[in-house]
């Protein structure tokens, strides 16, 4: 693997001469530590490599994760050691730290961090963070999302070829119902499909929504796909349409998240047809994911359009069709 790539236009370049640095960015000064530190040791991908990539990718990631609850996930010592989850943002911190406050069933009130900027981003990534996990919905209010996802993985028995099979079989029947949909890697082993909604249903009935379109899949194709959720009942050799992540307070890696995998795959965008014709997880990785951006920009500008994206209400009063 190689451990650079082409820049995008206008990058800001982190020195290589230093185990540290304080970078301008923004206005503010944004203090990069340990930048030498090996995150990736068979491919001797660094620290420093790793905030490189996130900076790069900068102006097509911080629109998707912008005004969203930020959950961590830190690897403070890269993919081989030990990581921790981590919702609170720590102190102390830096003024220009954005919050998202948001209260939980226990009555237990979070201050979540948010990623609005570069220098945000970059402060999120120097903490360890190798992927990305953002809420849902926004931070003016956590109970209504502005899209549904379908995660796509492989039970035991079940390989790459069948996750193409029923991401079609998705994408197929989400467009019967008139829905616009999206897909990218999960950068591990699936696909995720991603369907851009009005805001307005809660969380809960999106989850409900999912949940009825996901068994609707497997009732279709049976041999393809499940929807089972408890592990001890769910059958080898098929793909799990999982829409329990739709659940208030679950996360996915977000777009353009490196993983932490051995070859740094990341979750990339990929056109239907990319899909109808077969893709490797492994095409798409920090060393390879730049210039690919740069020919063709951020596949999924689709959800921000307003105008394009889907009605769930008629589907929430009992008239929800089954995918054909």
């Amino acid at each position: 693997m190689r451990k650079t790539a082409e820049p995008l236009p206008t990058a800001i370049r982190i020195p290589t001469s230093h185990q540290k640095v304080d970078l301008q960015v923004d206005g503010r000064l944004v203090r990069l530590t340990n930048l030498n530190k090996v995150f990736w040791p068979e491919l001797g991908v660094t620290k420093r490599d790793l905030l490189q990539y996130y900076l790069d990718v900068s102006p097509y990631l911080l629109p998707h994760l912008a005004d969203r609850a930020m959950v961590m996930k830190r690897y403070p010592h890269g993919i081989q050691a030990d990581f921790f989850f981590m919702k609170r943002a720590p102190k102390p911190r830096p003024p220009w730290i954005q919050i998202c406050s948001i209260e939980h069933d226990s009555g237990n009130i979070i201050d979540f961090p948010v990623v609005q900027d570069v220098s945000s981003l970059l402060w999120i990534i120097n903490l360890g963070c190798i992927d990305l996990n953002q809420w849902y919905a926004r931070c003016d209010d956590v109970n209504k999302p502005d899209y549904l996802h379908f995660d796509l993985d492989p039970t035991e028995g079940a390989g790459f070829e069948e996750v193409l099979e029923t991401a079609m079989l998705v994408h197929q029947a989400l467009d019967s119902l008139g829905f616009p949909n999206l897909a990218k890697t999960t950068g591990s082993r699936g696909l995720h499909v991603y369907v851009p909604i009005q805001r307005g249903p809660l969380q809960k009935q999106v989850w409900e929504f999912a949940k009825t379109f996901a068994k609707s899949l497997a009732q279709l194709k049976p041999d393809l796909v499940t929807a089972e959720y408890r592990i001890a009942k769910r059958p080898a050799g098929r793909v799990l349409v999982d829409y329990n992540q739709n659940a208030w307070g679950r996360t996915l890696a977000s777009v353009y998240s490196v993983r932490p995998k051995s070859q740094a795959t990341v979750s990339a965008p990929v056109t239907w047809e990319e899909v109808k014709q077969g893709i490797r997880i492994e095409d798409f990785r920090m060393d390879n994911i730049r210039p690919r951006l740069y020919a063709l920009g951020d596949l999924w500008a689709p959800l921000f359009d307003s105008q394009k994206r889907a009605d769930l209400t008629p589907f929430l009063k009992g008239k929800t069709r089954k995918a054909s």
